[in-house]
Order: C-alpha cells, then sequence, then structure tokens
C-alpha cells in the first residue's frame, strides 16, 4: 500500500539530529515501482505519479539525481554554489539547444515513410531502387516554405521545399526538390542575391515570409530570366490548401545511366494521390491567423489517423536527340518540358505513415544534400544544379557544426557504410584498427574501392574556353512564361492577375512597379494591362528590352491545377455548424456519406462540450465557433435548429463562418433553420437556383451535398465575391 501523503511530508529530509528544510523534496519509496503514489511537491501541491515503473533520472554522465526542483546552495538562503554540477549541465546544454536555422526553407514538416518500386527502370537506370517490382525502402520527406523564419506561418504565398531521403541498399539519394518545376535564376551565382531581395529587408528586418515588397520585385524587374517562375509563384501553385496535395518536382536534368552505361535525360515528378488543389488568397491570410500551423498540424493528423498521404513518382525520360530538338535548352532551370511533349512515367509510389519521434532530432537535424546520389544517378551541367552541389554540404557543416553530421541517426545510410574518415567534432563512432589510410597492406578487412560497384560519372566530353558567359540557348525569357498563363482556366488567370496587383501595391517605389509591367507586356497583354488597371497605373506601359520575343506555343492543360482536377472529397475536411437541438440523426447520415467518400467531419458548436441534440444526446465539440473557422475545412453543413439559427445569427463568428465559406467559394449545405445567419451575413440574393454550391437539405440529399463537394470550389460563384479589375484592353478570348 502506499505511504499515506501526510507521513511522506513529515519525514520528507529527516537526518538523525537535523532538523529538515521545508522545501527539500519528497524521499521516494523503497522498491521498483510508484505506480499510482501520490507525494507533495516542494511547493505543497499534491500530485499524482503516473502509473508504471518508474525510470531514474540521471545526469549526461548517468549520475542519479536526487533533486531535480533546487540548486545546490550554501544555507536554505544563500547563494548557490558553483560546484552544483547538475544545475551547470542542465542550464549548459539548454543554452545550446538552438542550432541555426536554415538560411531558407527553415520552416519545414516532416514524416517517415517507404517508397516501393512499381516498374522495373533497368531500361534506363543501374540505381538499386529501381530494379525490382514490389521491393520497399524507407525514406523521410521534408516539405517546407522558403522564404519565411523557422517561427513563421504555414501560409504565405512562397514556393514549396519538397525533399526526399530515399534511404538506398547502395547509399542515400537525396531527391531535393520544390513544388514548382522551374526556378527563378539560371546559375547559382545569382542565389545569394535573390534570397536576400527576396528575405526582410536588412534595415529593418520585415517583412516575414513574403516577397511583397521592394527589394525582391527590384531584383525580379532586373532578372528577366525569373518570369517564368513569377508566373508559377503568384499562381495558386503557392498557397496550397495540404501538403499532401502538393506535387513535386527535381527542377533539374539529370541523368540516368543503366547497366550498360547508356545514359538517358532525366526529370523527376512526384504526383498526390490527393491530386492538387489551393487556397484562395483571402483564406490563406485567414487561415495564417486562425491557425499558423495549419500544414503542419494537417499532415501530422492524417498520418496519426491512418490516412497516409500517397504520391506516384514518375520519370520524364528523354534523349540527347531529344533535348537537342527543343527550343530551349534542358540545362536551363527556368524552363520545363511539357508532359504533352514527354509524358511522365509512373515507376514507382510513396507513403508517408510515420510522423517523427522527435521533430528536432529528425526533422531540424535532418541534412539534404542535392549531391547525395547512388550509382545510375548523376549529374549534368546545369549551373544552377552545379552551385547546389557545393551549397547543401556547406550549408549542413555550419548548421550542425561537425563534419560527422552523417552519423546524427536520421542522416546515416541503412546500408552498411565504411570509410577512412577519422575523427572531428562530434565524433560518434569507434573506429578501429592502425589503419586510416588506403592503399594499405596492413590491414586486410579495410574497405576498398570497387570499380564494378561504385559510383561511375558519366564520362561526357567537356572541351571549351573558360568564360563567365550564359549560351545564347538560355536566352528566351518570355515564351514559357507566356506558355504557363495561356494554360490557365479562367479563374486561375485572375489570381495571378490579382496576386501580381496585391504584390506590387506593396511596393512604395513607383520605379519598380512600372518595371514589372514593362516585363509582363511579353508574356500577355491582356495580363499586363489588367494588371496595371489593378494598380492604378496612368501612363503607357513601356516594354523592356527583350533580345528573343516570346512565341506562342499550343496550351498545356497539366500546367493548370483546375483543368486536370478530378473530383473527390478524400482526404478533405467537411466543418458541420451546429447547435443544442440539431437533428441527430441528420447528422449522423451526413457523417456517414462524408467519411464513405474518404474525408473528415468535424463539428463546430458555441462550446467545446458541445450541444445536447434533439435526441437528447450530447455532441460533443471538435471546434468552438470562434477557434474553428470556415477556413479550416473544404466545405461545410450549417444544421441549426430554428432556436439555434436565430441565437448563432448573434455570434459574429457563426456568421463569419458563413460569410467566409460563401467568400471562399465553398459549397455549403444548410437547413431553413439558418436563415437569420444567411441573413445577418448578406447572403440572401442567391439561392439553390442560381449557385450551385448552396444545397438545402430539406430539398436535397447528404449524398447531394457530398457530389457536389467532391467538385472542389464553386469558380461561378467569384466574380460576384471578388470582380476582377476591368482591363484595359478587351479580353482575347
Amino acid at each position: 500500500m502506499a505511504t499515506p501523503a501526510k507521513t511522506k511530508a513529515k519525514t520528507a529530509g529527516a537526518r538523525a539530529g537535523s532538523t529538515p528544510p521545508t522545501n527539500a523534496p519528497p524521499p521516494r519509496p523503497a522498491g521498483p515501482s510508484t505506480e499510482g503514489e501520490t507525494f507533495i511537491a516542494p511547493g505543497g501541491e499534491t500530485h499524482q505519479q503516473a502509473d508504471g515503473p518508474e525510470t531514474q533520472l540521471t545526469t549526461n554522465q548517468g549520475v542519479p539525481i536526487a533533486d531535480n526542483q533546487n540548486s545546490l546552495k550554501a544555507g536554505v538562503r544563500g547563494p548557490v554554489l558553483l560546484q552544483d554540477f547538475i544545475l551547470r549541465e542542465k542550464i549548459m546544454h539548454f543554452d545550446h539547444e538552438r542550432i541555426p536555422e536554415r538560411v531558407v526553407h527553415a520552416r519545414g514538416s516532416a514524416a517517415h515513410g517507404f517508397f516501393e518500386c512499381l516498374d522495373s527502370c533497368a531500361d534506363v537506370t543501374a540505381a538499386d531502387f529501381l530494379q525490382r517490382t514490389g521491393e520497399r525502402i524507407p525514406v523521410f520527406t521534408r516539405f517546407s516554405t522558403v522564404a519565411g523564419n523557422k517561427g513563421s506561418a504555414d501560409l504565405p504565398r512562397d514556393v514549396r521545399g519538397f525533399a526526399v531521403k530515399f534511404y538506398t541498399q547502395q547509399g542515400n539519394f537525396d531527391l531535393v526538390g520544390n513544388n514548382i518545376p522551374v526556378f527563378f535564376i539560371q546559375d547559382a551565382i545569382k542565389f545569394p542575391d535573390l534570397i536576400h531581395a527576396a528575405k526582410q529587408d536588412p534595415d529593418r528586418e520585415f517583412p516575414q515570409a513574403q516577397t511583397a515588397h521592394d527589394t525582391f520585385w527590384d531584383f525580379i524587374s532586373l532578372t528577366p530570366e525569373s518570369m517564368h517562375m513569377i508566373m508559377w509563384a503568384m499562381s495558386d501553385r503557392a498557397i496550397p490548401r495540404s501538403l499532401r496535395m502538393m506535387e513535386g518536382f527535381g527542377v533539374h536534368t539529370f541523368r540516368l545511366i543503366n547497366a550498360a552505361g547508356t545514359s538517358t535525360f532525366v526529370k523527376f515528378h512526384w504526383r498526390p494521390k490527393l491530386g492538387s488543389q489551393s487556397v484562395v488568397w483571402d483564406e490563406a491570410l485567414k487561415i495564417n491567423g486562425a491557425d499558423p500551423d495549419f500544414h503542419r498540424r494537417d499532415l501530422w493528423e492524417a498520418i496519426e489517423g491512418g490516412d497516409f498521404p500517397e504520391w506516384e513518382f514518375c520519370l520524364q525520360t528523354f534523349t540527347q536527340e531529344q533535348a537537342d530538338g527543343f527550343a530551349f535548352d534542358v540545362l536551363d532551370a527556368t524552363k520545363l518540358i511539357p508532359e504533352e511533349d514527354v509524358p511522365l512515367r509512373v515507376v514507382g509510389r510513396m507513403v508517408l505513415d510515420r510522423n517523427p519521434d522527435n521533430f528536432f532530432a529528425e526533422t531540424e537535424q535532418v541534412a539534404y544534400c542535392a549531391a547525395h546520389v547512388v550509382p545510375g544517378i548523376d549529374f549534368t551541367n546545369d549551373p544552377l544544379l552545379q552551385g547546389r552541389l557545393f551549397s547543401y554540404q556547406d550549408t549542413q557543416l555550419k548548421r550542425l557544426g561537425s563534419p560527422n553530421f552523417h552519423q546524427i541517426p536520421i542522416n546515416q545510410p541503412k546500408c552498411p557504410f565504411h570509410n577512412l574518415q577519422r575523427d572531428g567534432h562530434m565524433q560518434m563512432a569507434v573506429p578501429k584498427g592502425q589503419v586510416n589510410y588506403e592503399p594499405s597492406s596492413l590491414g586486410q578487412d579495410v574497405a576498398r574501392e570497387s570499380l564494378e560497384r561504385g559510383f561511375q560519372a558519366f564520362p561526357n566530353p567537356e572541351a571549351g574556353e573558360q568564360l563567365r558567359l550564359r549560351p545564347e540557348t538560355f536566352a528566351d525569357h518570355y515564351t514559357q512564361a507566356r506558355l504557363f498563363f495561356a494554360s490557365q482556366t479562367k479563374p486561375e488567370q485572375d489570381h495571378i492577375v490579382a496576386a501580381l496587383v496585391f504584390e506590387l501595391s506593396k511596393c512604395v517605389t513607383p520605379r519598380v512597379r512600372e518595371a514589372v509591367l514593362s516585363r509582363l507586356i511579353h508574356i500577355d497583354e491582356f495580363l499586363a494591362q489588367s494588371v496595371a488597371e489593378g494598380l492604378g497605373f496612368p501612363g503607357e506601359i513601356v516594354p523592356a528590352p527583350a533580345p528573343i520575343p516570346a512565341q506562342d506555343m499550343t496550351p498545356s492543360p497539366m500546367l493548370s491545377l483546375l483543368a486536370k482536377a478530378q473530383p473527390t472529397l478524400e482526404g478533405r475536411k467537411v466543418g458541420v455548424l451546429v447547435s443544442d437541438g440539431s437533428d441527430d440523426k441528420l447528422l449522423a447520415k451526413l457523417k456517414a456519406a462524408v467519411e464513405a467518400a474518404g474525408a473528415r467531419l468535424q463539428i463546430i458548436a458555441p462550446t467545446i462540450y458541445g450541444v445536447t441534440t434533439a435526441g437528447g444526446a450530447l455532441l460533443p465539440a471538435d471546434h468552438k465557433i470562434d477557434g474553428g473557422p470556415s477556413v479550416l475545412f473544404d466545405a461545410v453543413a450549417i444544421l441549426p435548429s430554428d432556436e439555434g439559427g436565430a441565437l448563432l445569427a448573434l455570434e459574429a463568428a457563426a456568421v463569419n463562418f458563413l460569410r467566409d465559406a460563401y467568400g471562399h467559394l465553398k459549397v455549403i449545405a444548410y437547413l431553413p433553420s439558418a436563415g437569420p445567419l444567411f441573413a445577418k451575413g448578406g447572403i440572401t440574393e442567391v439561392g439553390p437556383d442560381d449557385d450551385e454550391g448552396l444545397i438545402d437539405l430539406e430539398a436535397s440529399s447528404v449524398d447531394d451535398f457530398v457530389a457536389t463537394a467532391s467538385t472542389g470550389r464553386v469558380w461561378a460563384r467569384e466574380p460576384l465575391v471578388r470582380p476582377p479589375p476591368k482591363p484595359l484592353v478587351a479580353d482575347p478570348a
């Protein structure tokens, strides 16, 4: 039986011939376990000891700790003694808990999973993990924003990093890419300038995690090679709905080399099983306020709930002869190859099925490096890629403080690895033997090279003068930007215009705004004039010099999120606003239909303890109204009782729940009892007859709601809530 708390408190710290200090910690009872034990803490509070066998608290050297509540002092009220090694160790470690955050991609989320080969690629590569159909290997995948610091929000308008570490039997392969297939610059020597311009202004350290300021757009206006990437960055790709609903790209052209030594060019693609989806800009702003961890929480909860995110791994392969026939240079990272010209080959899948055990040890300390390739995968002369081969390893040395960062568990290969590197800061291994050099005749077990199994670079002949020049084949900066804009649907084009207007409106220097317009006019006259109208620019757009005029290309529907979207509700969330007296049976039917479609249903109520339904049952809430705004959901239902609808109309948060759902073009199911909310929200001149996204559940079924919600947003509603700027020239369409 446990010792009574009073007895423990009375005897705590007692010693023969001494009076115990009143704030001494209570001793633990003898024995191996303190299951269910109650004890008195030094401050007098009563605490319940956790069930289960007790684990002894120790220092880092394994010394058992008797008191973790008080520093060692000279007398009860005396000075703290320097000899308190427990205090010094604890504070020292705490002082050094943080490491330098990444200069870019600082804010990230990650997960463990596996890669499965679905199609042997032995015809194009000797890479071991792409040889045998059905074979799986571990992966660790990290998603990130680029410009924001570690503590920034999840949904700025920004590129997203998409980095995968494959733990193959031939070593680690790091595919370090983005959710956009092209980049801002062509040569790595410009990367520091790009990031300096995009980050906070150095004199004022703001704005955080956004490019809506003068320095970024000044750089862009003077760097025409960026215009293709700007079209992507100003599109909805830069505000994804979920990390689970992003495409991923290796960006660069790589080489694949098969067992015969034949080289094939490749671009790597990831396609999400759930489809690609984005939010709208006003929604992104409000999500950042309602839940700055929206993407991080979404990924974590999906994996914890067993809804494992999945992507197809695709290769876009082409020969040297095909490359020579393209109208652009495949070594130019600001260009892509349309899928209509070179279709994708699905060769594998990635499933993320386990969250990290410790964010710092894994997500923060994982070290990706573009130079980490395996036999069968090689580099090209892409000048941006060539710079990354140096940069990643160098930055990990700075961040993780040691050339031995590969020994951190998350970075270690899962295959045997041996070399003769020794010592260095934070050396974790204990190499044995006399020999730390090669060749050697003194140790028979010393690791040795293998011409047959080792990595071999493709013997591409290189010749030429040493020059600091760009090839002429890199000089067309506008054709593919025009292709991207022309390939978007009308709502997507309107969003690009609105994004450019928003960003350029934040620039305080007129010259910067006008210089960007002088670039946009080369991409599309309607685009440039629409942005000028949105800015209220009164003058004439003067085109900047363009050595190579933009050419028209056949639009590619695969470049549009909406044109290739397939109806689905899988992986989405439906929020249901309820009140006391809500209909149990209707809620149960709706929940069953939503879950059958692969989505999750969450309850929003006036209090977190929920509501009492019409049947007298207590329905717990997932969110209190002001903590569960409609921006957190893909579709919503508003199902109060008659009395509850009138009461909800008195709550601003409930009115905003409906108003935002309508303004963000979401499908809304409702009962007539929600009428007061519609009236208070000013949504009275439309109904089911003229808005397909309004579903009256008295006249329609929950299946109708689920089917409509599966189609996504109600784009026909957007001109009513966000009229686009009127262009200064007629719409060419």
